[in-house]
């Protein structure tokens, strides 16, 4: 069964802090010890000169080692709990999930 990638595209409310961003990437990361099938994180604030970012501001990549533990995840209290913290700072989001596939 293919890996899942879920990939996450925040804007964050204009007078949100930085301090309080950083800790809400902790609290998403910390999710890989909290929630099994959990491979892999990434996240941080847009980084490229292209300005092809819209709206979004930060970004996060969530890997999963299957479909299924992706569907155990998203009712998962911890990451209920992570969501509930980040979603009062939010002006948009959009989460986006692809089965990993090796193109070449």
């Amino acid at each position: 069964m293919a890996a899942i990638q879920h990939m996450v595209l925040v804007q964050f409310q204009p007078d949100v802090s930085d301090e309080l961003i950083s800790g809400i990437y902790r609290q998403l990361a910390e999710l890989q010890t909290l929630i099994p099938g959990i491979t892999g994180f990434s996240g941080g604030a847009y980084a490229s000169p292209e300005g092809l970012n819209g709206e979004y501001t930060h970004g996060f990549l969530v890997t999963f080692e299957s479909p299924a533990a992706r569907d155990v995840y998203l009712p998962h209290p911890e990451h209920e709990r992570v969501k509930a913290a980040i979603l009062p700072h939010v002006v948009a989001v959009v989460a986006f999930d692809y089965e990993v596939r090796d193109w070449s």
